[in-house]
């Protein structure tokens, strides 16, 4: 592409089958790169910004330094040493953040850190909020933690996409009702309580749920491979972050 060249714009569908190696081959090219990072930091805050709380950060220095690391990582720099043989994506965003946070140690400042950028948004409130819900558990370190953390935000993110699915559909009330049967699974009496107040027979209702279920464990193996190079891992990687979750 030329210096005076517009880069090439990047549509949601491209986002949904972006993956590390499509990262890594694109270093040369910016747009694409920037992009993808960009969509899999918003994806990813959270483990991110629980990793620095649980190290000791505070609730407004771990803000400052999950958004200078942000600024970090969507710069070229970081894109160029990407390199997937070393591991997962989330090994290397985590040993990324690790380096990251012992260059900022002496830096005491939001100024010095990061000069009040926000290059991806999100909600601090509502992080504190998620981080007192998932508390941390003596036996797991918070690199442990980072790791469940990455896993729930997987989940949630195949949720997410799940969930525009359905509003594409016009089903949205009836998701918003359902999705939490797709993230804990119907408990008894469940079925029996929603069919009576959604008016569906209770045959009909078991239906949709065990298809959303299928479609959401698609989405799960979707989102997994937004993170890995080789889609020979996908079922080793699905074990492991399952296992994280029953810790």
């Amino acid at each position: 592409m030329s210096a005076d060249s517009s880069p090439p714009a990047v549509s949601p569908a491209q986002f949904q089958t972006t993956r590390w190696s499509l990262i890594v081959r694109a270093r040369g090219q910016g747009a694409v790169a920037r992009a993808a990072l960009e969509a899999l930091c918003r994806a990813y805050w959270f483990p991110l910004y629980a990793f620095a709380r649980r190290n000791g950060a505070s609730r407004h220095d771990a803000e400052d330094l999950t958004q200078a690391f942000f600024s970090h990582v969507l710069a070229s720099d970081f894109i160029a040493r990407a390199n997937p043989e070393k591991g997962r994506f989330r090994s290397f965003l985590l040993a990324s953040l690790r380096h990251f946070m012992a260059k900022e140690h002496a830096r005491e400042t939001a100024q010095k850190r990061g000069g009040g950028n926000r290059p991806v948004d999100f909600d601090e409130h509502a992080a504190e909020e998620r981080l007192g819900l998932t508390a941390a558990r003596a036996e797991l370190s918070p690199s442990d933690h980072f790791e469940r953390d990455w896993a729930l935000a997987l989940l949630e993110q195949a949720l997410d996409r799940l969930g525009a699915e359905q509003r594409a559909m016009g089903k949205t009330e009836l998701f918003s009702r359902l999705r939490p049967l797709l993230r804990a699974g119907p408990e008894r009496g469940d079925y029996e309580t929603l069919a009576v107040e959604l008016g569906l027979a209770k045959g009909t209702l078991a239906v949709t749920v065990h298809r959303l279920q299928q479609r959401y464990r698609e989405l799960v193996r979707a989102e997994i491979l937004h993170t890995i190079t080789d889609a020979d891992d996908l079922e080793d990687e699905l074990r492991h972050l399952l296992s994280l979750l029953q810790q």
